[in-house]
């Protein structure tokens, strides 16, 4: 069957799903899945013909949408705290991973940019992270301790106002993604280019492994959920430039919707890279090398498997119990 034919036999009832997806009267759980079963049918057909067509893209962003509304609707055995981390927000990450590879893509990117100018460029260093910060963290090095920087002022003192930081910053990110995108992109090139140029400034002095072994303490889950608000801001900002078959307006909501959920799901991790700093990053010059690797195995090991593999997992693990009904 030639494409055309096969949307035009089709068009109306995607049409009708779409309805009963988004609209305010909504139907129950089993008549949603039943729907749905017949949507991943024609995904599987539409894959099969029509691999490079936009249908795919079409259908692929529906089912998305209709497994967001039938773990929503349907009766949980779980409460909704436990269901927003375990189900709804892996979905939702799952759906929009182009974004999450994009946001990554980009940040990889301008922290290249900021190692290759420090590298190429002595001056640039204090340009980014200011005279001060420099010279203060080279007296350090002479001292021996690096990472002397965040030993200062107190535990809980620090581990508040870093936090609060961190989340000025993630919210920031998240916000300027109405300007189409450009805003994210801009709190992402500021993040990595003074991340590039600040590792190659302990590159520089001969001390990147003192530097790694104590910032990265915390950096693994503060740098992975800058870029991950990063691809919520992304998302907002596509909501708007690309609405697909919605309305703008109603493209706009769900970015906001979406993107909102994804910007909150990083606030634990957040809060948990601001303890680090506060608590533990100001003894990484007394532990043993395999303690301060350890947590950064760990630390970067529970955030990659919760937004890079979790999503993949508990996608393919609905997908089976949907071929089923």
């Amino acid at each position: 069957m030639r494409e055309v034919a096969f949307i035009k036999q089709n068009k109306e009832k995607w049409l009708n799903f779409e309805k009963a997806i988004f609209g305010k009267t909504l139907k129950n759980p089993d008549e949603l899945a039943s729907l749905y079963v017949h949507l991943v049918n024609d995904l599987s057909y539409a894959q099969t013909y029509y691999p490079k067509s936009k249908t795919i893209l079409y259908l692929n962003n529906l089912a998305a949408k209709a497994f967001q509304k039938i773990y929503k609707t349907k009766r949980e055995d779980t409460n909704r705290f436990v269901h927003f981390w375990k189900t709804e927000v892996p979905l939702i990450v799952y759906q929009y991973r182009r974004y999450v590879l994009y946001a990554f893509l980009l940040f990889g990117t301008f922290v290249g940019i900021g190692a290759l100018s420090a590298a190429y460029d002595d001056s640039f260093v204090r340009l980014i992270l200011g005279d001060q910060y420099v010279n203060m963290t080279l007296e350090n090095i002479e001292k021996g301790d690096p990472v002397a920087v965040y030993k200062s002022g107190s535990n809980w003192g620090s581990f508040i106002g870093i936090t609060l930081n961190n989340l000025y910053v993630g919210i920031l990110s998240f916000i300027y993604g109405v300007f189409g995108g450009i805003g994210t992109g801009y709190v992402l090139l500021q993040n990595g280019i003074m991340l590039g140029s600040f590792q190659y400034f302990f590159y520089a002095e001969g001390v990147f492994w003192e530097s790694v072994r104590g910032i990265w303490i915390h950096g693994a889950m503060e740098i992975f959920a800058i870029v991950i608000e990063g691809a919520a801001g992304l998302i907002l900002g596509a909501s708007i430039l690309f609405p697909k078959t919605f309305s703008r307006m109603t493209s706009f909501k769900n970015g906001v919707k979406d993107g909102v959920k994804i910007l909150i799901s990083t606030m634990p991790f957040t809060f948990a890279a601001g303890f680090l700093e506060g608590f533990v990053t100001r003894y990484s010059n007394t532990m043993p090398n395999w303690l301060s690797v350890g947590i950064i195995l760990l630390t970067l090991g529970a955030i990659s498997f919760y937004y890079l593999i979790y999503p993949f997992i508990l996608n393919k693990k609905l997908q089976k119990e949907h071929a089923i009904i």
